[in-house]
């Protein structure tokens, strides 16, 4: 999407693939991001007709490694003999740009999908990959959730099972481990962060994490109840992940900035803690949800982190659910 140099945000800012920028093509004039999700009441209908229009980002990293920027989350690729393999699947609406750049990347067929979570805009995609060659592999709740309908609340949508080619055929409880492409993946799963469904996958060899939508640089993030989400939750999955990582880490966020490291992981997930304890200082002292949202707990963060569709308000309600 194209806007004018006055009204330009940076792609980069835009996660859940650029909602601000779907509510401008869809009314064909400018709202900010907040009152995009104001305005969105088909915000899932909107991310994916943005999906449709944004191009594809490619960020080359280290031993093969790439992240794809623009259809829903972020996506990894790891190319080499055995076939690509991903990390993610977007959205399907994007099939023609990733099919090009996937291309670009180099002539091996798809040969591996692996989900991070089960959430629409890193599941979407499912479907045609399979059918492209992916074997796709994930945690058992993933499978679970995306062949039932599932309702997100706080989205007002009904999720339909995916067709029977993007459900996940390998599935594992806990930990996985492949060798592909000379390269060593550690698929661990974080238990409740996000969603119940999160998983990391760390490529060994390369100094390479893909942490999926436990981490959102440098924006407040999604925290999904209906699917046994929790904000303690998340800032578990942030230790596990700072703990696994050293200062030389890749670290790819599943929303925001797609490179990213430590110290970024470090400042957001010091971010969540302070939140919650102020909106759990709040809630004791018997305020209100409403009355949480208003003394605007988040103020000392929202420069830096709160200019996108979970705003400060927004993301005081999800944590005010949770404490």
């Amino acid at each position: 999407m194209i806007l004018s140099d006055q009204h330009s945000l940076s792609r980069r800012r835009f996660c859940l693939c650029c909602v601000g920028g779907a509510a401008f093509v869809a009314t064909g004039g400018w709202l900010s991001p907040r009152q995009a999700y104001a305005e969105a009441r088909g915000l899932v209908s909107l991310i994916k007709d943005s999906a449709a229009v944004s191009p594809i980002v490619t960020h080359k990293l280290r031993n093969n490694i790439s992240v794809l920027e623009g259809s829903g989350g972020n996506i990894a690729v790891l190319t080499g003999p055995d076939g690509k393999v991903l990390i993610d699947a977007g959205i399907g609406v994007s099939r023609s740009r990733m099919s090009q750049a996937l291309a670009d990347l180099g002539p091996e067929p798809i040969t591996h999908l692996v989900n991070t979570h089960w959430h629409f805009d890193h599941t979407d995609g499912n479907a045609w990959l399979n059918a492209a060659g992916a074997k796709i592999i994930a945690q058992e709740n993933t499978r679970k959730y995306l062949s039932e309908v599932k309702r997100v609340e706080d989205w007002d949508y009904n999720f339909l099972a995916l067709p029977p080619g993007g459900i996940p055929s390998e599935v594992f409880a806990s930990e996985r481990s492949l060798k592909l492409n000379g390269a060593t993946l550690a698929l661990k799963y974080y238990g409740p962060a996000h969603t119940d469904s999160d998983i990391s996958v760390t490529f060994a060899e390369a100094d390479v994490m893909h942490v999926g939508d436990t981490f959102w640089n440098g924006i407040y993030p999604f925290i999904d109840y209906s699917t046994g989400g929790s904000i303690d939750g998340t800032i578990a999955a942030c230790d596990a992940n700072l703990a696994a990582a050293k200062d030389t880490t890749i670290i790819i966020p599943g929303h925001g900035k797609p490179v990213s490291n430590r110290a970024e992981l470090k400042e957001w997930r010091d971010m969540l803690v302070a939140i919650r304890d102020n909106v759990a200082a709040l809630k004791k002292q018997g305020r209100s949800r409403d009355e949480t949202v208003a003394v605007k707990p988040t103020a000392a963060f929202d420069a830096k982190f709160g200019n996108f569709v979970i705003d400060p308000g927004f993301f005081t309600r999800l944590v005010y659910e949770g404490v």
